[in-house]
């Protein structure tokens, strides 16, 4: 099937791959606009893959704050080279990424963060509900899986869907920027404050004591 010029250009706009990259994956789907963008995102996650080994030394540290002042974040974005690190479209993408953790508030930044023994205490929990509602053991193994990838999307960065697209992850934004610049990019840590958090908790606490000691 002929590929066309416009096929060609949209392809390219929506995924920024190469043209030549574009129309070999057109012609490779039959002009299936679709699966040309499954092939390329294909191709694509192989390429990132490669990367994933190169060091992270530079970057920047960003710091993004909520109108109202209540509310902040701080990110650590790596790349490979300091050209990369200066470039406006790096620190857009940690801007975005801090504005993510403001709107969303993971707990960490990838699922193998996550303590083992707190990924323990999820499945058990899981479990203990499929089984109460007499499950065969086979089914109640899946429903525990999906409980935990539902976990991994609430609290791990990379897993969550990306707050400006929900039709991706941030770990996949984060792939789409490093076929972009052709470097590793890596966030390496945030901390996400709120005014006050923590307080409130602590206040009720301190009452509720002293109401048990009076009464």
């Amino acid at each position: 099937m002929a590929v066309t010029a416009q096929q060609v250009k949209a392809l390219r706009e929506k995924t920024q791959a190469g043209m030549m990259d574009c129309k070999r994956a057109l012609e490779e789907a039959n002009g299936d606009f679709e699966k040309a963008n499954l092939i390329l995102r294909k191709k694509g996650l192989a390429a990132v893959a490669k990367r994933a080994s190169r060091a992270t030394a530079e970057g920047i540290v960003f710091a993004y704050i909520h109108p109202g002042d209540s509310l902040g974040v701080l990110v650590e974005l790596n790349c490979e080279t300091d050209f990369v690190a200066k470039t406006s479209e790096f620190r857009d993408l940690a801007k975005d990424l801090a504005m993510h953790i403001a709107a969303l508030g993971p707990k960490y930044v990838r699922k193998e963060d996550i303590p083992e023994e707190e990924i323990s205490q999820e499945k058990e929990i899981y479990h203990s509900k499929a089984a109460a509602s007499g499950k065969p053991e086979k089914v109640i193994e899946k429903i525990v899986e999906g409980q935990l990838t539902k976990y991994f999307s609430e609290v791990c960065l990379y897993e969550q869907s990306f707050v400006k697209d929900d039709k991706i992850t941030v770990g996949e934004l984060i792939s789409e920027r490093i076929l972009l610049t052709k470097e590793n990019i890596n966030l390496r840590r945030f901390e996400r404050f709120k005014l006050g958090e923590g307080i409130e908790k602590k206040e009720q606490d301190f009452v509720a004591e002293v109401a048990a000691q009076l009464g």
